[in-house]
Formats: structure tokens, sequence, C-alpha cells
């Protein structure tokens, strides 16, 4: 190839592609992969950048569980803060939840405003998901045609006002719909009937909270999605999956042939119930973190492949919401923020367990975006984006909430000793400056069928 062939050649001695990691040079052109070859192949182009062997290139983390509030509640978190966040931990592609803005995305509308305030402010690549609530069905079609990536809904109420959860019956009509619209269902799979039978919580005791939201409640609940499934024939697919005993029933349920899949997240398979403190209510998120024994197994259902993949669930809200003078678990606001954290906490846990960064990247990349149907991320491999994270697997630091870019210095994870510093995330072919805003906004149209979902 010419010098007019290329514009960018990185060269790499530890490179995660198809086959694993091996040295590699990767050709880009136009901000995609042209060509992964030998690390000495002959490419040529206006730039060369080398890495060294204490640094690996991975494909770009894809999260796909993002909550960013922004319009209506952006001293929670705002598309800037958020996208600033993820670049800084390798991550090049987020996926908006459709809840915690004001309005709502269940709508056209409120699709065009969460538009309309991310523009010019991404400094990675944001696609939004739907909601399905009671009564929105006609707008589903039209929110798929805008651009949404598929629809979340819940089970059980999530206190907000405007977005109500949805009973078995409405259900069964939205994964209909969702089939014929080739979209995925995203389920907060808690149960409403067993949390009727729940006394409030007005304690600081982490147990009171974890007894109040027990396994059965998420067990329960995700029976009824895979019933669900099986009856229309949608896909659906399980968020936040925090309850070990769900990955046999997931299981089964996918050798019969329903069309379920499932997350989970770094705070259930890092933080154990027997470490939280009575009054520490940065822990606190809903499904809950359970035992010791309940995190272990989760790590076995990701390798058994039941569970798909990993994602954060950044979930952030003001200091004052958080409840951390009181300590009242009932009171505190359910979510915990990661997203700037998540690779370290997963390359943490998963070292110690022996498992590879190829493995990492198959469920923090391509996973993730096989859910959303983004056919260009996820892989380094001819045709992709060429979105990188450059990680230095060996080094570690120690987590200053001061030095988080999301929007609210709130972490369970402060004063923990994380593995893996993320160096450099490159974006379309270029590294990300944080002082210019170059995202894009990704809509189902140009991302859609590459990854099929089972």
């Amino acid at each position: 190839m010419s010098d007019a062939d290329l514009d960018v050649v990185i060269r790499a001695p530890r490179v995660i592609s198809g086959d694993g990691e091996a040295p590699r040079s990767i050709g880009i052109r136009d901000g995609r992969i042209v060509a992964v070859a030998p690390v000495d192949a002959k490419l040529s182009a206006s730039r060369e950048v080398e890495f060294n062997a204490g640094d690996v290139v991975l494909p770009g983390i894809v999260d796909t569980h993002v909550h960013i509030c922004e319009p209506g509640n952006a001293d929670w978190e705002g598309f800037s803060t958020a996208t600033k966040a993820a670049a800084a931990g390798g991550i090049t592609t987020l996926v908006d939840m459709p809840i915690d803005s004001v309005p709502a995305t269940v709508t056209v509308d409120g699709l065009e405003a969460k538009r309309a305030s991310a523009r010019d402010q991404c400094h990675v690549d944001v696609g939004f998901w739907g909601g399905a609530i009671p009564g929105n069905l006609p707008d589903m079609r039209p929110l798929r045609e805008t651009g949404v990536l598929g629809f979340k809904c819940f089970l059980v109420d999530p206190g907000v006002p405007d977005f109500p959860p949805l009973d078995a019956r409405e259900m069964d009509e939205v994964l209909a719909v969702t089939r014929d619209l080739n979209a995925p269902l995203l389920v907060h799979a808690e149960s409403a009937d067993v949390a009727a039978g729940m006394s409030p919580v007005n304690s600081r005791k982490y147990g009171d909270y974890l007894e109040s939201r027990p396994k059965e409640m998420e067990n329960l609940a995700v029976a009824q999605v895979i019933e669900a499934a099986r009856r229309t024939g949608g896909r659906a697919h399980v968020v936040h999956l925090s309850s070990s005993d769900a990955v046999a029933m997931i299981a089964s349920a996918r050798r019969e042939g329903v069309r379920v899949t499932a997350e989970t997240c770094p705070h259930y398979l890092t933080l154990t119930a027997e470490e939280i403190p009575d009054g520490a209510t940065a822990f606190k998120c809903s499904p809950p973190i359970r035992e010791a024994s309940n995190r272990d197994s989760l790590w076995g259902g990701l390798e058994q492949g039941v569970i798909d993949f990993i994602v954060s669930d950044h979930s952030p809200c003001t200091v004052a919401m958080k409840e951390l003078a009181s300590g009242n678990f009932g009171a505190a606001w359910g979510g915990i923020s990661s997203v700037q954290l998540s690779l370290s906490i997963i390359w943490t846990g998963a070292r110690r367990r022996r498992y590879s960064l190829a493995t990492v990247a198959a469920w923090m990349s391509e996973g993730p975006a096989r859910l959303a149907g983004l056919r260009r991320k996820g892989k380094i491999a001819p045709g992709f984006d060429a979105d990188f994270c450059v990680l230095a697997p060996d080094e570690s630091f120690v987590v200053d909430p001061a030095r988080l870019y999301h929007r609210n210095p709130l972490t369970p994870y402060a004063g923990r000793r994380l593995m893996g510093v993320v160096r450099e995330t490159w974006l379309r072919g270029e590294p990300i400056d944080l002082r210019f805003a170059r995202g894009q906004l990704l809509d189902s149209g140009a991302t859609a069928a590459a990854h099929p979902i089972p």
C-alpha cells in the first residue's frame, strides 16, 4: 500500500483482534480499520504510531447501559461529563437509557430532545434506547424508524412518575412489537408482586435493604421474561442481572430456543454484601449487591456464556440524593456511578481469576455491540471503526473520586486499588482529546444488522 492508501498505521506487540492477543499492525483510512496484519507488514501511511510491550491495544469498550440524565436532570449527569468519563476509561461508545431525563425517551419528541441536548457535547459516540411504558405502543415504530437501537422497560415501579412499569399482558404486547421491529427489549427484571409484599425500608443497615429485594424478586421476574419471550418469539434481554439463581433458568430457556440474553455489571462481580458498612449508601443499587457466593457464581455464568456481557449501569445522582449524612438506605437514590472505572474494575477481578484480556474484550466490547446492533463497533477487524483502548494492564492506581470526570464525585470504589491504567482512547482513528467533543450520535439505520442478535 502507498502513503495515499492509509492515514495511520498502528504497530503494537500486543493487539486484541479476532485471533486473541498477538503482535499486529493496524491500517486505518477515513476512521475505519482497513487492514489487520502481522506487526512487520509492509503498510505505509502518512503517520505511524508504535506502542511498547507494556501496553495492549483493545477494541474500544462499548457500554450499552448508561443513564445520562440530560435534559432535565443535568445536575445528576450530562452528556459532556458522562462522555469525558467514558473516554478516560477506554470506552468509545455509550448507549443512553430512556429514563431519568425530562422528557423520558418514550416518544419521538423525547428522542429529539435527547439528541438536541447531546449535540456537540459528546466525546465518544452515543446511541439511544427508547422506552416502553403503558400506552406508548403507537410510539414504538416511529421511535425505531427515527433511530433508537431498541427498547427498555421495567416490571417494577422505578420510582419515576413518567416511566411506569409494564404488567404481564403489556410485556407480551411490547415483545410482539419489538419482534416485528427487529429490536431487543431490555427488561429491568424485578417482580412487582414480590415488591408489593415487602415492607418499606427505613434503616442504615445494608442487610435490611438487601432483605427488601431478595433473589426471589429477581428470579420470578426473569422467569416471567423468559415465558413472555417464549410466547411471542421476541428478543428479550435481562439488564443488570444480580441473582446467580437466574443463570440456570436462562441457560435452560436458550437450549429450548427462547431468545433471551443477559448482562451483568462490575458492582455485582466485585462488591459483596458482607463488606458494605451500615450507612454506606454509595453502595445502594437495584437489584442490590448480594453475597460473595452469589458474586462468584455470576463469574461462572460469564464463563459458561450464559451471561453475555458486562456493562456499567452508570446510574448517577447528586450528592444530596445519596443521603450520605443520614445513611438511610430507604431514602437514598439507588444507583452506582462507575463508567470511568468499569474496565479497570473488571480487569482487576478477571486477571485474579486467570481470564485473558481477549476474554474481557469479548465481554465488554463485542457482546454489548452485538446487543445494540452496532455493526462497526466492538472488534479490531477490517470494516470496523478504528476505536481503541490502549491499556497498561500491569499498572495499578488508587481510585480518587476527585479525579473522576462524571458530574458528581460519588463512587463506592473510593480508595480501592485497581489494575489496568488507560493510556489513550482512540475514536475513529484519532486519540480522543477531551478539549474537543467529536463523538457522533448513532442511530439504528446507520448501525443495525451486522452483529446478529441470538
